[in-house]
């Protein structure tokens, strides 16, 4: 599945971000460029080796494109950690923000 976020934030910024969130989940990195990263791990249940891939691209000025490829079927607990990943980088860009639900 592949997610979509514009940040207005520096990509190495995100990169940084990526770097100190996604091991906290249980992926271990195995490959690292200057605009991507690729991690490799055991999330939720069943268990079963996903795979998620990071890339980031300035657009348009000052916003930078992150896109998110996971391997894992259907919305699963990577996902779910991929939009909390979002999350965290859209507090780290404006922290006054307060998160609420939208019924």
């Amino acid at each position: 599945m592949k997610h979509f976020y514009r940040a207005q934030l520096n990509p190495d910024v995100v990169l940084a971000e990526a770097d100190a969130f996604f091991p906290t989940i249980g992926l271990r990195q195995v490959a690292a460029a200057s605009r991507s990263r690729t991690w490799e791990g055991v999330v939720g249940t069943p268990e079963e080796p996903v795979t998620l891939t990071l890339t980031v691209k300035m657009e348009g000025g000052h916003y930078t494109f992150v896109e998110a490829a996971t391997t894992a079927q259907g919305e699963s607990r990577l996902d779910r950690n991929v939009k909390k990943f979002f999350t965290a980088l859209h507090r780290l860009s404006d922290p006054r923000h307060a998160l609420a639900a939208a019924y």
